[in-house]
């Protein structure tokens, strides 16, 4: 672990008794400063700068895979932006209830684990998960958190959970219109059935807040499309079921049919001379 938080130097243009003075004038406060900070300080992450002043955690481009180990849980202002971080796991900053802003774009951010950023404290103010390659997220991926949110440049398949998130995220306005729907869900008539069902969709390469503003609802195509798969499903099953029920009907015809030619082609009892004798004896 690196021990680098960053000290602003000051020099005085005094010399002698004069720059003494100033030196233990500034003494306490220095002494109070690292008491307070001397726990974080022996826990900067490696490949990344600490400053001690505003708390601030600089992993900015230092070439990470992975969320970094050992931030100081006092860490008001994180950079992890400029990497090749893939996802974000559970507990990466759970211990982080001071945290501020938190700069995570311009990786390669494709997922986020079920509730990765809802240990987020209430003091968080700024979410930047701008570029990076996000197809789908929701509520419960984030969480309460009402800091100002940054999502633009990814990659968003729109549909319903996405909607809901839009619905319940603080979206930084400057950047909303940057939230482009790459591909969609699909209506229930939407395509041909030889089209790809990969394909993007109708919605594909629009604002997905000009979408919503201008009237379209994911959740309602998401259900239209989920009743039409049920109805379809049912009316296969029932297809399969009466297709059985005529089969078993003429199979049994079938046997039937088999077995009144097989008692047909028996011969019939013949009378023998002694039960013949007996009947005309008793006549």
């Amino acid at each position: 672990m690196r021990t680098g938080w960053r000290e602003e130097r000051r020099t005085s243009g005094r010399a002698g008794g004069e720059g003494g003075g100033h030196r233990r004038s500034w003494l306490p406060v220095s002494l109070l400063l690292l008491s307070l900070w001397g726990r974080a300080s022996a826990q900067c992450p490696d490949s990344c700068q600490c400053a001690w002043d505003t708390a601030t955690v600089l992993c900015s481009a230092a070439g990470l895979r992975e969320i970094p180990e050992g931030i100081p849980p006092e860490t008001v202002s994180l950079h992890l932006d400029h990497n090749y971080i893939r996802n974000i796991p559970e507990s990466a900053f759970v211990e982080l209830v001071h945290l501020r802003d938190l700069y995570l774009s311009h990786n390669r951010i494709d997922s986020l684990a079920s509730g990765a950023l809802r240990h987020l404290g209430p003091e968080l103010r700024l979410l930047d998960l701008s570029h990076n390659l996000l197809r789908q997220a929701s509520r419960e991926d984030f969480g309460p958190t009402r800091a100002k949110t940054r999502l633009y440049h990814n990659p968003w398949h729109c549909d319903c959970a996405l909607q809901e998130l839009m619905e319940t995220l603080h979206l930084e306005p400057e950047t909303v219109n940057g939230i482009i729907c790459e591909s969609s869900v699909r209506g229930p008539g939407e395509g041909s059935r030889w089209e790809d069902p990969g394909s993007p969709g109708e919605h594909s390469g629009q604002s997905l807040v000009k979408l919503l503003d201008s009237g379209v609802n994911f959740c309602s195509l998401q259900r239209k499309t989920t009743d039409v798969a049920m109805l379809v499903t049912m009316f296969v099953w029932f297809f399969m079921v009466i297709v059985y029920v005529v089969y078993y009907v003429r199979q049994n015809q079938a046997e039937a049919r088999r077995h009144l030619e097989y008692l047909k082609s028996l011969p019939s009892p013949r009378k023998t001379p002694t039960e013949t004798d007996t009947l005309s004896t008793g006549f």
